[in-house]
């Protein structure tokens, strides 16, 4: 009887399947891989990373590709052609973004520039940050900030580097640029330092540093809430109640930072000279103007966004990018030259030379195309049926557009996996149609761009120039990439620093220096 019982579901279950697999055919609907298993579809066809996962699936299937992950319907696209119908005929259509966990409990319940749905609201918060925050004047006037701390940075690698002058030092990167951005960062946004041996550890500094911790643990894990809601009714996860928690912690240090910055402004009016005005105060003093959109829940989210949004992507670029050079000493050695030449051994490099250093911005793009910050940019959502690729595409379709696999196309890049600067040389920004768009496109593109992009050059272009770079051991670095939505390197990268002789007067009195 029980064997009965079980041969009739089995047939139940597999006409099911065959059922929903023609009815999706005769729906228009992009190809999609045979069984979508009841309940979970094809999740567990997902293995890490996944955006390898997903061009597999691609090669196999074709460069539209429709998934279910448990009752999500995900499109995957993997194709410029597929890519710019998406951003441009329709970019209205995938201008929404899916309503998750994260952006519910970590973008102020989807009204963050991250997570809002595309409207009034997403304009006017996109509006304040692109002019008021993340504008080329606005960010020329902290330009400071971030040339402090390189010279911190420069200072720090020095002072390691001397205290053994027989040998190179050994040196742990990824720290080091994670602790860049995040200081560059909070003293751009709060006039505050959190990382390093001047700070100490004081109860800010500490909570800081958990919050950061935590939400680096939360965004590498799996949350099968957003595709099996099932999962967070039964509470196994338990992942909402961490979103929660973090939520909370992040939201009071914001406010606690707010009332510190509103108390300053109140108390020295010399805080509006324009190079002592932090991200925080010129978004307060724009309160009365607009009191409607300058509210402390407004600058805690976008405040928060540009945290989340460009620390970890710009530490992991750089970090790629130390990785490749040194695994590429002719790149590395050529982008020295460059520097010497356009630069010289009398001072350091600043924001302004970047222009006049078309190699190292090759370099950068590089990265970039083979190692994108967001390998499957941020998921959008379709607002209304559209036609993409000649196939019909259902309101309510999660877009993931895997931009590693358009980097890495074969058909589009001449050895895609090998490290060649020189590629770029014709290009002359950050984009190359469909094909190179490390920031995204259309209307939900990146707009910290241009932060982004000098942070990192600065940073690579400081450490060219000051320093002899080797591998620590014999074989190649490592580039095996680990979990996570920005794809970081899986082992941290530690490379051989000794000061170039050129410079080594220089650097000694960096090294002698005070930065306040």
């Amino acid at each position: 009887m029980e064997a009965t019982l079980f041969i009739y579901f089995s047939l139940f279950l597999s006409f099911c399947i065959l059922a929903e697999h023609i009815l999706h055919k005769l729906r228009n609907h992009p190809p999609t891989p045979f069984p979508a298993l009841p309940l979970i579809g094809h999740l567990h066809l997902l293995k890490k990373p996944i955006h390898r996962t997903l061009s597999n699936l691609s090669a196999r299937y074709g460069p539209v590709l429709l998934l279910r992950f448990g009752f999500r319907r995900i499109l995957v696209i993997t194709s410029q052609s597929a890519a710019e119908e998406c951003f441009t005929k329709h970019d209205i259509v995938f201008a929404n973004r899916p309503r998750l966990l994260s952006g519910k409990h970590l973008g102020y319940n989807y009204t963050s520039i991250l997570w809002a749905p595309y409207g009034d609201h997403w304009r006017n918060v996109r509006r304040i940050a692109s002019l008021e925050i993340l504008s080329s004047h606005r960010l020329q006037m902290l330009s400071h900030i971030r040339l402090d701390e390189a010279q911190t940075l420069v200072r720090r690698l020095f002072r390691i580097s001397t205290a053994n002058p027989e040998q190179a030092a050994d040196v742990e990167m990824k720290s080091a640029f994670f602790e860049f951005v995040f200081n560059v960062m909070m003293r751009m946004i709060a006039g505050k330092r959190y990382y390093g041996d001047e700070v100490g550890n004081s109860a800010e500094a500490k909570m800081f540093r958990e919050i950061v911790a935590e939400s680096l643990r939360l965004a590498a894990e799996k949350n099968l809430g957003d595709f099996l809601p099932f999962v967070q009714w039964f509470g196994s996860s338990g992942i909402e109640k961490r979103y929660v928690q973090l939520h909370h912690k992040r939201d009071k240090f914001m406010q606690d930072l707010i009332y510190q910055q509103r108390d300053q402004v109140g108390s020295d009016e010399s805080c509006f000279g324009e190079k002592k005005r932090t991200m925080i105060e010129i978004l307060l003093s724009l309160h009365d103007a607009e009191p409607e959109y300058y509210t402390d829940e407004n600058i805690k989210s976008l405040m928060l966004v540009l945290i989340q949004a460009g620390t970890d992507t710009s530490a992991g670029t750089m970090e790629w990018a130390m990785s490749n050079l040194l695994n590429n000493p002719d790149a590395l050695k050529q982008a020295q030259t460059e520097i010497d030449t356009h630069v010289g051994a009398d001072r350091l490099i600043d924001e302004s030379d970047l222009a006049k250093l078309p190699y190292l911005r090759c370099i950068i793009n590089e990265t970039l195309r083979m190692h994108p910050p967001t390998p499957l940019l941020l998921p959008h959502e379709s607002s209304a049926e559209c036609t993409i690729g000649g196939f019909k595409i259902p309101r309510g379709t999660m877009l993931l557009v895997n931009l590693w696999a358009i980097q890495n196309d074969p058909k589009v890049w001449v050895e895609p996996s090998k490290f060649r600067p020189e590629r770029f040389e014709r290009l002359q920004g950050s984009r190359d149609g469909f094909n190179f768009m490390p920031f995204g496109s259309g209307r939900r593109g990146c707009p910290g761009e241009g932060l982004g992009l000098r942070m990192v050059g600065l940073v690579l272009g400081t450490l060219i120039q000051c320093f002899d770079w080797e591998r620590v051991g014999e074989g190649p670095i490592d580039l095996t990439e680990g979990t996570g939505i920005t794809a970081p390197k899986a082992q941290p990268l530690m490379a051989k620093c000794r000061p170039r002789s050129k410079m080594k007067i220089l650097l000694s009195h960096v090294g002698a220096s005070h930065v306040p």
